[in-house]
């Protein structure tokens, strides 16, 4: 029999094989909210502070997402939001596609996900749109 695929367990993955790849990243990811949960972004000195922000004062599009990740690890939903908006969005959005990965991987599927050039643009029009509005006066309930 030959192989045609880099994977060494083509043909003869069993359910638990193909859900190792989904498990290893959900263990990646309890491991670093984990560790932001224990690691107060709070209290100065415990991160580097954003360059943007030290150069300049204005809080970019990822600002506060320490914050928001600890405040989620502490079952504070709305402080997260308080902090950062767009990261419990992203992590919801993130969790899903994580679920349907490992739906796939247990039903013996492949996952892809197609990140078409338009959903960057997207993306980024939004992560922009958030920086210029929390920086101005009318969006200060958005700033960290």
């Amino acid at each position: 029999m030959t192989r045609t695929s880099a994977d060494p367990l083509a043909g003869r993955a069993t359910p638990a094989h193909r859900v190792w790849p989904p498990l290893g990243v959900l263990a990646a990811a309890a491991a670093a909210v984990a560790l932001v949960g224990v690691v107060d972004p709070h209290e100065p000195g415990h991160y580097p502070v954003c360059p943007l922000f030290r150069a300049t004062g204005i809080s970019c599009f990822a600002c506060g997402g320490l914050r928001a990740v600890h405040a989620l690890a502490h079952g504070d939903p709305a402080a997260a939001f308080g902090d950062n908006a767009l990261v419990p969005l992203a992590l919801a959005g993130g969790a899903a596609l994580w679920t349907a990965w490992l739906v796939n991987a247990v039903r013996g599927r492949e996952t892809e996900v197609r990140f078409r050039p338009l959903y960057a643009w997207l993306l980024g029009a939004v992560a922009l749109s958030f920086m210029i509005v929390r920086n101005l006066p009318f969006g200060a309930g958005l700033a960290p």
